[in-house]
Formats: C-alpha cells, sequence, structure tokens
C-alpha cells in the first residue's frame, strides 16, 4: 500500500451554492475569499472578524505600507480605543467598491442574496467587538438585508468557536486552542442560517476526512503564502459513491489552529512544552457531521507558522494585513490574485470539477 499523499480529487458538485466561515484571522480571511469570489458563494460566516481591507481604515499610520497595515492590524482591527478609533466601515464599503470596479474581486452586486452570520463573543479580548460590529455595518452598506444578517453579540465567550463538547475551554476562556464548550455547536448554527433548510446532523461522522497535498496549489510566491504542505478536506459517504454534492463550505480555521502549528521560541519550535493540538478543529468543532447528513463537502485549507520565511507569520495566522504580499510598498492580500485567495480558489475549483487532480496551479 502507498503511503504518499494523494492529490486533492473532484467530486460532482452543485453549482455557486458554496459558503465559508472562520475564526479570528480565518473570519478575516473568509470576508476576503467572500468579496474576491462573491459569484460562487451563498453566505459566510463570521467569528471574530473584522471587515475587508479593515488595516487599510488609516492608511496615514505610518510612511510605509507594510508598517501602517500592521499598526492598523492591532490598534484598528483588533484592539481599538473607543468607536472612533475602530474600522471605518463605509469608508471600507467604498474600498470595497474601488476594488470590485478595477476588476480585483467580483461584483459587489453578488453579495445582495447572501446570508450572513456574524458573532463576536460578549468577553472576546483579542478581537474587540466593536470592531465586529463594523463587519455587520460594511456589509448592510454594500447592499445585504438586515433581515438576512444574524448578528450575536451577547453570549459570555472569549476569543473561540464554540462547541457543546465537555473537553473543550469554558466559554469565557481565552486560550489554545480557542475551542470553548457552550452548549451549543456554533458550526451548526452557521450552516443552518446559511443554507435554511438543512437535516439535522448524524451522531458520528460516516464519511472520510482526506488529507491532500496543498502546496500544489501554492505555485509562484510559495516562499510568501505561509501555507502547510497539507490540506484536509471532508466528503461524505454519499458524495463519495456518486451523489451530487449541495456545495463546498471552507472552513478557515484561526491563528494557532492549523494542523503542524507549533509554538516558536525565539525562532525555534516548543516542543518540548507545548501540547499537540493537532487537528481538533476538523475533528471536533461539528462541520462533518452536520455536512455529513446534507451533502456537503468541507474543505479545511491550512495556514503554517513560520519565523524564518519571507512571509514572517509566527502564528499561523492568514493573511489579512499584508505579509503574503512579495512588494511589501503595495500589498496585495485582498484580490482574486493574492496567494492565498489563489490557492484557496483553486482547491474549491479542482473539488468541483469532477475529475482526478492534474496541474490545477495558476501561473
Amino acid at each position: 500500500m502507498s503511503s504518499e499523499t494523494p492529490k486533492l480529487q473532484g467530486y460532482n458538485v452543485a453549482t455557486n451554492q458554496h459558503s465559508i466561515s472562520g475564526l479570528s484571522s480565518g473570519a478575516y480571511m473568509a470576508v476576503q475569499l467572500h468579496l474576491a469570489h462573491s459569484s460562487h458563494f451563498v453566505g459566510l460566516g463570521i467569528i471574530a472578524g473584522g471587515p475587508y481591507r479593515c488595516v487599510e481604515s488609516f492608511r496615514d499610520a505610518a510612511n510605509i505600507a507594510e508598517d501602517a497595515y500592521a499598526l492598523n492590524a492591532i490598534y484598528i482591527c483588533m484592539t481599538p480605543l473607543t468607536a472612533q478609533t475602530g474600522p471605518r466601515a463605509k469608508r471600507l464599503a467604498d474600498l470595497a467598491r474601488q476594488t470590485a470596479a478595477a476588476g480585483k474581486i467580483d461584483p459587489i452586486e453578488n453579495l445582495a442574496g447572501d446570508r450572513l452570520y456574524i458573532f463576536t463573543g460578549a468577553l472576546d479580548p483579542v478581537v474587540n467587538s466593536l470592531v465586529v460590529r463594523s463587519t455587520r455595518d460594511f456589509y448592510l452598506d454594500l447592499g445585504v438585508p438586515a433581515a438576512q444578517i444574524k448578528f450575536i453579540d451577547t453570549v459570555p465567550a472569549g476569543h473561540s468557536i464554540i462547541t457543546d463538547n465537555i473537553e473543550d475551554s469554558p466559554l469565557a476562556a481565552t486560550q489554545p486552542p480557542y475551542i470553548n464548550n457552550g452548549g451549543f455547536m456554533q458550526s451548526h448554527d452557521i450552516l443552518r442560517h446559511i443554507y435554511g433548510d438543512l437535516k439535522p446532523p448524524f451522531p458520528y461522522p460516516t464519511g472520510q476526512l482526506i488529507r491532500f497535498k496543498q502546496s500544489e496549489f501554492i505555485n509562484r510566491d510559495a516562499s510568501f503564502a505561509s501555507m502547510a504542505e497539507f490540506g484536509y478536506v471532508y466528503v461524505p459517504r454519499a458524495v463519495q459513491q456518486g451523489e451530487t454534492a449541495r456545495g463546498v463550505h471552507i472552513a478557515l480555521h484561526g491563528s494557532q489552529q492549523g494542523y503542524n502549528y507549533v509554538n516558536l521560541v525565539g525562532g525555534l519550535p516548543d516542543t518540548a512544552f507545548q501540547p499537540a493540538f493537532g487537528n481538533r478543529y476538523m475533528t471536533t468543532t461539528g462541520y462533518n457531521q452536520i455536512a455529513d447528513s446534507n451533502n456537503l463537502i468541507v474543505l479545511y485549507p491550512q495556514a503554517a507558522a513560520d519565523d524564518g520565511n519571507q512571509a514572517q507569520n509566527p502564528e499561523g495566522s492568514w493573511d489579512w494585513w499584508g505579509y503574503s504580499s512579495p512588494n511589501p510598498r503595495h500589498p496585495d492580500y485582498y484580490s482574486k490574485d493574492a496567494v492565498q485567495i489563489r490557492a484557496i480558489y483553486n482547491m474549491l475549483e479542482q473539488l468541483c470539477s469532477g475529475r482526478p487532480s492534474t496541474a490545477v496551479t495558476k501561473s
């Protein structure tokens, strides 16, 4: 039996009925991917994430773009002191319109029919609730009806995705692996809001979680991509047996949650004192059970932590402030051509191709 990791396979999938969700940096990336390819998506789940191009709220924060974006990320898009110093939703909505007019993302009009789940934990110290509220305001400004947005800010949760697993951290905690027990499966709530008519989840997954070669989708600028060698996809049994999948849901982990994350101390991996959280985001957060009963494929792209490459991404975050851009003076982390967005979209295309993987990367 060969031990070689297989390439990503294609399945029969309904057209343009896909969705995305993410936590923290994964939520920021989910918004960017949603805007970039909105013609393919019907909904979005955001947990502790801000609006599109948030780090450009105040462009004069520093002389060099990459410095300004990093400062904005920390002091505007995570922990602003006041509402006045938080993200400017209307300005960012106008910036999204300009980006669409330039052809760098899909037309804004595609967003009007989408359904959004937006959540901020009332005790989240990492991404302030006023930042997440600005995400709601951003989408309202772009024409998404309020009735299609489920906004939640009253749950006393820390910085985490919420489950009903008794082994997970207390609801109010903010600690690795950022998966907290709040008595409900947040992933189920997200998918039910997006799709509306889902069947109850299976008690246990009956499909297969498959590891594939993610590296083949990165291609150029790989040294900046900060993406792991492997990605994962959950395929329900019925889809494996030839039934048409209802769509693909892209579940984006947050910082320090990728399968190969190891904390770095002084640039060296701290393997002696850090617990191995491994694949908990893709096996214990409930996505697979409800996907299984509703013929949804779940794609789990994987960011990678590295303190010694050109990306400088020690916590394994998705790029929402420009670290993956080869040109630091003109960061492109938000368009169709951004390396991480391009790679994830290529994975989505391959999953929907109905054929084995060949050369699917774009140069």
